[in-house]
Parts: structure tokens; C-alpha cells; sequence
């Protein structure tokens, strides 16, 4: 093999798999000048899951250095550069697939829970600022009228706070009004980045990591 073959490797953050033992191909996105190169280097094995937990749930995080190692081992002339994250967290989850009476049972109950707290949401803030007394007096301030609780205030006001939502949160269902990520899913996506960072450091720290010199074969858990 020539010496001057470059190997480019590319590693999301985060990467899911469901069988044990893991290959450079489950959890890498590999390209080389050489197209037979590659379906050898996603065959090569990098680590074992011993599953021992209940959950059936095992996790790890991994170097790059790991990944180059394990390369040079089996191809040593192999110039590889690295164009995605410098570590990464490997999950092993078997896969079990509930019914579909199950999925709806708990989308059912996430909606009722999110309906529930939202409307509490809007009550006690509506509450707290006195809403109700600053609607009547404006009301009585314009009309001259004392207000029964019941008037376009109060209408124009819930049609107002749905179009807002609606508006903030970038979506209703599946349709979203804009190519923008939402709210919801800038916040979602910064909590999962901060998990990510919590979880390498964590085995970092702990020496924990699958780094150069690491056995491959090991079990890992959370």
C-alpha cells in the first residue's frame, strides 16, 4: 500500500447502536481515494458490549486516538485524518419496539400532562398581573360600561396568546411555518450538547475512556 494513501474519518457526537460488538463502520463515516479501503476499514472491530444491567443499556465514550489506533494497527502506512469530533459517545440499547396502542397511550398522556401545565402556566400568570381587573377597567375606561368578565377584551386576548405561541414555538403538528429550527428544538438540541460534554468528561476523568492502549474487548457500562 502506498505510503502517501489518506484516510478521512468523520464521527458524530453521539452514536447509537444495537448489536454488541462494534465496528469502525457503526460509528464512523470513512471515505478514501481507494474504494476497496473502505468496506475493509468499516469491518474493522473496535469495541465489545457485555450487556449486564436489566435495561439491557451499556455506554462509552472513545478517542479518536482509539479509532487511529485500531486503523494502524491492521493498515500501518495509512494517513488518516480526522474531520469530525476528537471524542465520542458510544450507546448500546437493544432494540424493543412497543405496540402501537403503547406509542398512543404515551403521546395521550404527554399531551394531557403539557395541557395541563400550560394551562396552569397561563393562569397563575394571569393571576399574579391582575389580568381580569386591568381587562375591566380598561374596558370601563373605553365603553364607560362596567365589564361582565365576557368582552372582546378577554376574546381578542385568548385568540392574541394562541397566534403568539403558535408563532413562537414555530409549528403546529407536523406543519411548521418557517425553515427555522423552533424554539423547542434549540433548546433540546443545547441540552443534549451539554449531556454529551457532562458524559465524556465525566469518563475522562474516571479514566474510563476507550483511548490508545485501551482494551477493546472489555465490558462497558454506564
Amino acid at each position: 500500500m502506498a505510503g502517501s494513501e489518506t484516510v478521512y474519518i468523520k464521527a458524530d457526537r453521539n452514536v447509537e447502536v444495537t448489536k454488541p460488538e462494534v465496528t469502525l463502520g457503526d460509528v464512523l463515516k470513512i471515505e478514501c481515494s481507494n474504494p476497496n479501503m473502505v468496506p475493509k476499514l468499516n469491518t474493522l472491530k473496535l469495541l465489545k458490549f457485555h450487556h449486564t444491567d436489566k435495561k439491557h443499556q451499556n455506554r462509552t465514550a472513545v478517542s479518536i486516538l482509539r479509532v487511529i489506533q485500531c486503523i494502524h494497527e491492521q493498515y500501518p502506512n495509512i494517513d488518516v485524518q480526522n474531520m469530525g469530533e476528537t471524542d465520542f459517545i458510544v450507546t448500546y440499547e437493544e432494540q424493543q419496539t412497543a405496540g402501537g396502542a403503547v406509542h398512543y397511550m404515551k403521546a395521550a398522556v404527554v399531551v394531557v400532562i403539557s395541557f395541563i401545565g400550560a394551562a396552569f402556566s397561563i393562569m397563575a400568570f394571569n393571576n399574579d398581573v391582575d389580568t381580569t381587573k386591568m381587562f375591566s377597567q380598561i374596558y370601563e375606561l373605553l365603553t364607560g360600561n362596567k365589564s361582565d368578565g365576557f368582552t372582546i377584551l378577554e376574546l381578542t386576548y385568548c385568540i392574541g396568546l394562541v397566534i403568539g405561541i403558535l408563532t413562537f414555538f414555530n409549528h403546529f403538528g407536523k406543519k411548521k411555518f418557517s425553515v427555522d429550527p423552533t424554539p423547542m428544538e434549540v433548546e433540546m438540541r443545547l441540552y443534549e450538547n451539554d449531556i454529551q460534554s457532562t458524559l465524556i468528561e465525566t469518563y475522562s476523568r474516571k479514566e474510563k475512556e476507550l483511548d490508545v492502549g485501551a482494551n477493546s474487548t472489555g465490558s462497558h457500562r454506564t
